[in-house]
Formats: structure tokens, C-alpha cells, sequence
């Protein structure tokens, strides 16, 4: 059944804070394999002008994923979050997520379209910081396999 298009533009309250900590980032970026000592050592950061130890761009997918859950276990939306892969995700950002941040998560839904039997929905989750400025921006595409592509595949 085709997600109902009336839900686009519909935004969701912002997430509790999620505070960023340099072992979260440190532990993030050896699970990524990704050695850049910005991600761990705050003399490091500092000398690339960050007050203290950045995250790797896609730290974020976490806490705004997390965030989307708001959307896809929405009653009124009706999606079947078993038949849900993950499509495509982007992120924009205004500047690096560092330690220290309090982040919070608003989503909105951008787009519902139905391509072959699928339903495919597009989130919007808006990062802020405590002083409310907006850190970086995280695109979701969620694709809800039909019931056709079950029996294909």
C-alpha cells in the first residue's frame, strides 16, 4: 500500500541531546578504519582550529538514524519498517561535529514517491547544537520493498 504523499512536509519534535564524547568519536573512527589523528587527539584538532577532537563525517548517521525512528514508527504514516532497506544518505555541513556537542535532532519528511511497487521516503534530519545553530544536515532515502519485490528476489 502506497505511503500517503499528505505526510511530506511533516516535521517531528527534536530529539533529547545527544552529548558527543571523545571516546565515542575515538571508538567511531577505529570501527571505520579511519586513522586521521583529529578524530583522537585534541592537540591535533587544535592545530587544524578546532577547540577540541572532531568527529568523522559520518559520526552523525548514529544519532540521526536514531532520530528517524520518529518518522517510521509514525502509526499514521502505515510503513511496514520490515520490508525498509536503507537506500542512500548524504550529510551537508555547516561545521564539524567536535566533542562536547549537545546535539539534538529534528526530521522532516521531504518526499514519498512509489516507483515500481516500492515506496520510497526521503528524511530530512536538521542537527543543532545547544545554541541552537544548525551543525550539519543528514538525507535519508528509505526504500519499503513492496510485496512484488518479495516475490521476485
Amino acid at each position: 500500500m502506497a505511503l500517503d504523499q499528505s505526510f511530506v512536509g511533516r516535521s517531528y519534535p527534536p530529539t533529547a541531546p545527544y552529548e558527543v564524547g571523545r571516546e565515542k568519536i575515538r571508538e567511531f573512527a577505529e570501527a571505520v578504519g579511519d586513522g586521521n589523528p583529529a578524530y583522537t587527539d585534541r592537540a591535533a584538532a587544535e592545530a587544524l582550529g578546532h577547540p577540541d577532537v572532531i568527529a568523522p563525517p559520518t559520526f552523525v548517521f548514529a544519532i540521526t538514524f536514531r532520530a528517524a525512528r520518529q518518522v517510521t514508527e509514525d502509526p499514521q504514516l502505515g510503513l511496514d519498517y520490515s520490508r525498509v532497506v536503507h537506500g542512500d544518505q548524504k550529510f551537508v555541513y555547516s561545521r564539524q561535529v567536535r566533542a562536547g556537542d549537545r546535539l539534538t535532532v529534528s526530521s522532516t519528511i521531504e518526499a514519498i514517491k512509489s516507483m515500481a511497487g516500492n515506496d520510497i521516503l526521503d528524511v530530512r534530519g536538521d542537527v543543532h547544537d545547544e545554541s541552537g545553530e544548525l551543525v550539519v544536515t543528514a538525507h535519508t532515502k528509505l526504500v519499503a520493498r513492496g510485496p512484488e519485490s518479495e516475490e521476485e528476489g
